[in-house]
């Protein structure tokens, strides 16, 4: 059954905009400062979500070291940390000491993008891509790659040693803005297989196949409904509806959402 990883960063971004500027020594952020990111993870694990996903960056602009210290505490599901392949996030990732199936997921990051703009380049940085891959499986976490739907990306994180796979969705998003959602439109239809055509490949290499980025309630179904689809990582859509009808709610609508498209696949 397909699962649902909830990004929670942010929640964070909302608490920074405001009680970042006079910081309480120890944790970085004054006393009280809200909405507080660990009782989003709560709120979300209430929804029914399968696992918590969190960007802690090298800036700290939303998600800070004491946001993943209490998390690791005190969720009840996998925790999915996405990292650059920085000694410094290596290091923390370790020290997570897990007993449970959490995930280091290795992304690119640029100081300047608002979210992660495009998939890992494993080709270019094998040999580094090793040894932190090895260090991090050493310690005990699943280790992951988000990576553009490009079988030779694919093929590269197989030999690297990647136990996951996730598939960056947001050229399938933006495809399917500009054809309206009608699958009878080429572009449409090539972003889907192109995933779709990845994840294959992916599941070939007996690695777990992913999905995430800019997937909402109006998109999800293509992408929810590909063959061999473990699991989908959503944020910023989930977090915007919680606004209007809490994020317990917004959680489980998109979990049932997702329910309903691999049914309708499988019949």
């Amino acid at each position: 059954m397909i699962q649902l990883g909830v990004n929670i960063d942010h929640v964070a971004t909302v608490r920074n905009a405001r009680y970042r500027s006079q910081p309480e020594p120890m944790s970085g952020l004054e006393i009280g400062a809200e909405p507080d990111p660990v009782r989003a993870a709560h709120e979300a694990e209430m929804g029914g979500a399968d696992s918590i996903t969190v960007h802690l960056r090298e800036d700290r602009r939303h998600i800070m070291d004491r946001d993943l210290r209490l998390l690791r505490q005190l969720v009840n599901i996998k925790l999915n940390l996405e990292m650059g392949a920085t000694d410094e996030m290596v290091e923390i990732a370790c020290g997570l000491e897990p007993d449970s199936p959490h995930t280091a997921m290795l992304v690119p990051e640029g100081r300047q993008e608002v979210t992660t703009e495009g998939g890992l380049d494993i080709l270019s940085q094998m040999t580094r891509l090793k040894e932190v891959v090895a260090k991090l499986k050493d310690s005990g976490l699943i280790v992951s790659a988000f990576i553009d739907p490009d079988q030779r990306q694919v093929d590269a994180a197989a030999e690297v040693g990647f136990d996951v796979c996730e598939v960056h969705t947001g050229p399938y998003a933006r495809a399917f803005i500009d054809s309206g959602g009608d699958r009878r439109k080429a572009q449409l239809e090539s972003a889907i297989n192109d995933v779709r055509l990845a994840g294959e490949q992916i599941s070939h290499h007996g690695m777990r196949f992913n999905a995430g980025h800019a997937l909402n309630y109006h998109n999800v179904h293509h992408i929810a409904s590909l063959p061999g689809i473990d699991e989908l990582h959503i944020g910023h859509s989930i977090i915007a509806r919680s606004i209007f009808v809490g994020l317990r709610t917004a959680v489980s609508d998109m979990r049932a959402i997702m329910r309903r498209a691999t049914y309708s696949a499988s019949r």
